[in-house]
């Protein structure tokens, strides 16, 4: 990969180099000027000269630029500040091309060339005026600024599939995403200035092929100042172009930006789609994947729904005598959550750890969960660890993050305000939310089912019993608004 990528910086630096300089450079000096046979020689050999510098200086940059990134590819085993550093000189590598250019461009080609045709004019071996050595400095910039421009963009696209092994890599050895501290430019500031020379380029070559036309004119003033305010006017058009083409640009990528961060904070949401380019294409793709995921969401919330409810059942089907225990819990606790304002998702995790509540009790043997009698201390103790033995056989499931709040209700569902709960003794504010709600669900649906050994108790007394225990069993505020419900559904 690396020898491809050089291979490929050295065509690029064929095509920039051919189109700015023997290209623009050799039309503009050999077809504008009317020069003899000899010193077009002359002063292909100056360029020739001036090239072989210019080549050097920029090889030498280029063999620095190059180490990090070459040190990588070359060494059988790199370490993460080896592999950062490589990762950083990579990124800057557009940049740094432009660096390379400007300065042997100016430096090694410019004004060793200029300086010796300075000289080449004074001993009269070229016949040409003096003040086209000053034209030959602004075009000498000009056709730096050009080829380190072709050069920034052809090599952005060659260090993209660097950069990508670059981060797999990383990410394969460290497990961790390359962390860089190099920001590139913006959209704005390449298109600014992509703008400005390909607006301003060709115009002011024009012009100073004008120039070098009407030098011995003696209306040359006259023409510059005529130039000038031409060249401004065309910079002011190259400036607003720029701003508005970023613009219809900015405004689609906004709204993918906006989608992608609401699809991160977990709002699947299609955006707006006014667009008839390129960009349709690529927000309809966008809308489609939120169709798609949407709707594998709802399929995924369906599956999870039906599996809490046949884990209920299963639960059910072991004793025959509470079938629905569960879910007439989960809808009591629902219920009471709707009154206290909780939040749809609070009420759906809250739903949930209700379905699941007395799971545990699948751990518990036949003949003491089962047992019509009086249990004794030791079968009441194996009954209370079915909080525990839920929450170990949930555990085992590797819940999401986004479900770890229903075992909190698993738990703490046989706490007590007062302490005197199992499994923690917790009491109060330190009992989760979801175990006060499921304590006070549970016990009103165990007081009024029936049993084998008993019937269940009218629902006057059961709601006198909650009354009697608010602020010791369980939480005051809680059974005041149950019994409430409760009470309003029967006269109802």
């Amino acid at each position: 990969m690396f020898e491809r990528f050089q291979r490929t910086l050295i065509v690029n630096y064929v095509i920039g180099s051919g189109l700015a300089v023997f290209g623009v450079g050799g039309v503009f000096i050999f077809q504008t000027l009317e020069l003899s046979r000899q010193e077009m020689l002359l002063l292909l050999t100056i360029m020739l000269g001036s090239g072989v510098v210019m080549i050097t200086s920029e090889l030498l940059l280029y063999r620095r630029h190059i180490r990090p990134i070459r040190q990588f590819f070359t060494t059988e085993f790199s370490t993460m500040d080896e592999l950062t550093s490589a990762f950083d000189q990579a990124s800057r590598f557009p940049i740094l091309t432009v660096q390379r250019i400007l300065g042997p461009h100016l430096f090694g080609l410019s004004i060793p060339a200029i300086g010796v045709t300075t000289v080449c004019i004074y001993n009269d071996w070229i016949n040409l005026p003096y003040r086209l050595i000053g034209l030959a400095a602004i075009g000498a910039v000009m056709i730096a600024v050009l080829h380190a421009l072709i050069e920034y963009f052809l090599t952005v696209r060659s260090v993209e599939p660097l950069l990508v092994y670059m981060k797999e890599r990383h990410y394969e050895l460290y497990h961790q995403p390359v962390q860089t501290t190099y920001q590139s430019f913006s959209v704005r500031t390449k298109l600014l200035i992509s703008m400005l020379i390909t607006g301003v380029f060709p115009i002011l070559l024009f012009m100073l092929a004008s120039s070098v036309q009407l030098s011995t004119s003696t209306r040359i003033d006259t023409y510059w100042n005529w130039a000038f305010i031409i060249l401004i006017i065309i910079i002011g058009i190259a400036v607003l172009c720029s701003f508005l083409l970023y613009d219809n640009i900015k405004r689609p990528i906004g709204f993918l930006t906006s989608g992608i961060e609401q699809m991160e904070s977990g709002q699947l949401q299609k955006i707006e789609n006014p667009y008839l380019d390129e960009f349709a294409r690529l927000i309809g793709g966008f809308n489609q994947m939120v169709e798609t995921v949407n709707k594998r969401e709802q399929e995924n919330a369906q599956l999870l729904d039906s599996l809490f409810i046949l884990f209920a059942a299963t639960l059910d089907a072991r004793d025959p005598y509470t079938a629905g225990h569960s879910e007439r819990v989960a809808m009591y606790s629902v219920e009471l959550a709707r009154a206290l304002s909780l939040s749809s998702t609070q009420i759906d995790l809250l739903n949930k750890s209700a379905l699941l509540h007395d799971i545990g009790k699948i751990g518990i043997r036949d003949d003491v969960l089962l047992k019509e009698g009086k249990l004794t201390d030791e079968e009441f103790s194996k009954i209370q660890e079915h909080p525990t033995i839920g929450i170990h056989i949930l555990s085992q499931i590797h819940l999401p993050t986004s479900l770890q709040p229903i075992l909190a209700g698993v738990r703490s569902h046989h706490e007590r305000i007062d302490g005197k709960g199992y499994p923690d003794r917790l009491s109060e504010e330190n009992i989760p939310l979801f175990g006060r709600i499921m304590a006070i669900a549970d016990a009103y649906d165990a007081m009024t089912s029936d049993r084998p050994y008993r019937s269940g108790m009218p629902i006057e007394k059961a709601l006198s019993i909650l009354e009697s225990g608010r602020g010791t069993q369980w939480d005051a505020e809680f059974v005041d608004l149950f019994v409430q419900l409760r009470r309003e559904a029967i006269s109802a």
